[in-house]
């Protein structure tokens, strides 16, 4: 029986609707959040194939103004700024001296600020790894307690947000945002997300929470959708091989070897962990995160030892039972040298070993962002 009258937890504005929905609810990031409604591979197929509603309210907002706030978050993070052009999004990095990732987050380059969406449990870490490099003149604001954060993605999210707003959608290219009035309110709008899907993602005052939830979860009904949580949103981004921080990346990996080089931009010049991470590229990484495939109806999870000529290699990072593809993927950190695909390996499941084949991915292919 999960505790849920822990003071010390955040609720989201939406906590009773979730509980009206009888979703089931756990302790997550440091707020109560619904874990699933019906069953995750329902709400899973939903987001495949119609479209879906998520609460990401417990992600967190910061702020970064002052006249020298691009230079600032340039130092601060590996992806180059330079390429980000007024109400775009970029998909980036932030790592310590020696390399290793603090977190991985988006940064929003609005016309009065830039606002940086961390991951729900980096929070404090996060604001505390900024702050200590802040320098005078730039104000750092935490707003992630007064931020609503609502995600509609599937192949018919365009449709759902139609019905909603008059703002010409096909205009929002991908990462981009713009202020958008949806439902009749004034909101930030992103056409991002982490399902590989189509979609957006609308952030607002937590004073607008049922005003949005209410017609926005009304339209996703009539489409055929309906409210998703945390089990599904982790299967749909674990079938595009998008990393989880705290799973697949950590402050004990670095982003060359996380298949995440395509942020580190050393050509903008000095950034906070350049030196470790030009010294990786020079001698070349040693391990790589890889994504493979099971044999059978095999459920890998995170831990599960990763063999090969039955000596461990690695460990499961993220695993699953695939809900479209029907067999069990997973992730995993193996030496280069058995990183390609086609190499086959065994997943330990206790104390069985079972043949899994190290694949090209994603391992879905068929989502309806393009």
């Amino acid at each position: 029986m999960v505790d849920l009258s822990n003071k010390n937890t955040k609720k989201t504005p939406f906590y009773d609707i979730h509980k009206e929905l009888n979703a089931k609810i756990i302790p997550f990031a440091g707020y109560l959040m619904p874990v699933m409604y019906d069953s995750i591979t329902a709400e899973h197929k939903r987001v495949r194939t119609t479209v879906g509603l998520f609460d990401l309210s417990h992600m967190g907002e910061f702020e970064i103004t002052g006249a020298g706030a691009k230079d600032f978050i340039q130092h601060l993070v590996t992806n180059d700024l330079d390429r980000l052009i007024e109400n775009q999004v970029m998909y980036t990095c932030m790592c310590y001296e020696n390399g290793g990732i603090v977190d991985d987050l988006l940064v929003y380059n609005l016309k009065d600020r830039f606002l940086l969406v961390v991951n729900a449990a980096n929070i404090n870490k996060d604001f505390a790894h900024i702050q200590k490099h802040l320098p005078n003149g730039i104000k750092l604001t935490n707003s992630s307690d007064e931020t609503a954060l609502l995600a509609i993605q599937g192949p018919l999210a365009s449709d759902v947000l139609a019905k909603l707003t008059d703002y010409p959608l096909d205009n929002l290219k991908y990462y981009h945002a713009d202020y958008v009035t949806v439902a009749g309110n004034r909101i930030l709008l992103s056409r991002t997300g982490y399902t590989g899907e189509d979609g957006f993602e609308l952030y607002f005052s937590k004073k607008l929470a049922e005003k949005m939830w209410e017609p926005i979860f009304k339209v996703v009904k009539q489409k055929g959708g309906g409210a998703i949580g945390l089990g599904a949103r982790d299967s749909l981004r674990l079938e595009m091989k998008f990393a989880l921080y705290g799973n697949d990346i950590s402050e004990n990996t670095n982003p060359l070897e996380a298949g995440l080089g395509w942020v580190v931009k050393f050509s903008k010049g000095d950034f906070i962990g350049s030196e470790a991470l030009l010294k990786v590229k020079k001698e070349g990484i040693k391990r790589k995160l890889i994504g493979f495939e099971v044999e059978g109806n095999v459920f890998p999870r995170q831990h599960y030892p990763i063999i090969h000529d039955r000596v461990k290699v690695g460990e499961v990072t993220s695993g699953m039972f695939s809900p479209l593809l029907r067999k069990g993927i997973g992730m995993g950190y193996l030496p280069l040298e058995l990183s390609n695909p086609g190499t086959h390996i065994e997943i330990e499941v206790r104390g069985q070993k079972h043949p899994a084949t190290v694949v090209k991915t994603p391992f879905y292919k068929k989502g309806s962002h393009k």
